[in-house]
């Protein structure tokens, strides 16, 4: 009888920690080591150091993109335009890099920074179109950003014609593309760098507070005399910034400025972000599981593409594992709030 009440006892305590587990972090630990334990099971190579250093550097990118879409999550809103900004700064840095080129042969780095400004600027520019039609017109960000993006695929197309840009200076490739320091590939390196800043900027500053109380109520923390206004714009214009600098780095990998850049990033950002725990209606997620949401990401396009899964089956399990997650985060917040 003893044991039997044990038993029944050890596994309350089990299912309780679990629970626990999942509202704190999410679905993520769970869909990882379901991840984990079936890819490797079904490819040998899957587990391997070099590969998981591949999927590190792979997955560079997306993080980038996550951590600014995480912000503006939190807020309670999404950004469908990343993908725009990541073609618009590929093409018209390229482009400033080319124009400038031929006149300033001998002021390479120079040309490199005036480039790369002109496509962070043009990112900036884009992230306070987004936040003066979220936060002074009171646009849904669904209609606003989706609007935004239509509108700048199609500049990136008009400008370019189609065609790549090609002919940028060696050492922009070399250096952001291809180069290591102490051995760690740059992209790498740059990463690591933002993802601590935006850890510091989400759990030190006051601004990163502002954020989650918006997200939490943000008439309540409107008449606490928070400038939500200045808030938004804050939030949708980092995460411009940080999918321009996901640009300038993926136009370092592929030699060319290419307005066809960061086509299905927008999905794959949210479903990182939702993975990772951060709540679809705004006030919760953490820098740190949106960075691993976003490996897991990668992580799992790596399996597939290892079991040779073609391209449109791996858009499809993407999709089901964003609706996974999403009705997870659904029951998660029912669960904070000690709903039945």
């Amino acid at each position: 009888m003893r044991t039997a009440t044990g038993d029944i006892q050890a596994r309350t305590g089990g299912a309780r920690l679990v629970v626990q587990l999942f509202v704190r972090v999410g679905v993520l630990p769970f869909f990882l080591a379901v991840g984990l334990v079936l890819f490797a099971l079904l490819s040998s190579k899957f587990l391997t150091l070099e590969n998981i250093v591949n999927v590190a550097r792979q997955s560079v990118y997306l993080v980038l993109v996550s951590l600014g879409q995480m912000v503006v999550l939190i807020t309670g809103g999404f950004d469908l335009s990343v993908g725009t900004v990541i073609a618009l700064a590929s093409v018209i840095s390229a482009m400033v890099m080319v124009s400038l080129g031929q006149l300033m042969p001998d002021h390479v780095w120079l040309v490199v920074m005036l480039g790369a400004s002109a496509g962070l600027g043009a990112g900036l520019v884009v992230g306070l179109v987004n936040g003066v039609g979220v936060s002074v017109f009171g646009v849904s960000p669904f209609i606003m950003t989706l609007g935004v993006q239509s509108v700048g695929a199609g500049a990136a197309l008009f400008l370019t014609g189609g065609v790549p840009v090609a002919d940028l200076p060696p050492e922009f490739a070399d250096t952001f593309g291809f180069g290591r320091v102490l051995g760690v590939p740059v992209p790498v390196l740059a990463a690591c760098v933002i993802g601590l800043g935006m850890w510091i900027f989400d759990a030190r500053t006051r601004m990163g507070r502002y954020v989650h109380a918006i997200g939490g109520n943000i008439k309540a923390a409107r008449l606490s005399g928070i400038n939500t206004r200045r808030t938004l714009f804050v939030a949708y214009g980092l995460c411009a910034v940080l999918a321009a600098a996901t640009g300038l780095l993926l136009t370092a990998r592929v030699e060319s400025g290419d307005a066809n850049l960061g086509g299905t990033i927008a999905l794959q950002s949210i479903a990182a972000c939702v993975i990772g725990g951060v709540s679809l209606r705004g006030g919760i997620g953490r820098v740190e599981n949106v960075v691993l949401g976003s490996f897991f990401i990668v992580l799992m396009q790596n399996g597939m593409n290892l079991l040779q899964i073609g391209s449109y089956m791996q858009m499809v399990l993407l999709g089901v594992l964003l609706i996974l997650a999403v009705i997870a985060d659904q029951f998660r917040y029912r669960l904070l709030l000690g709903l039945p």
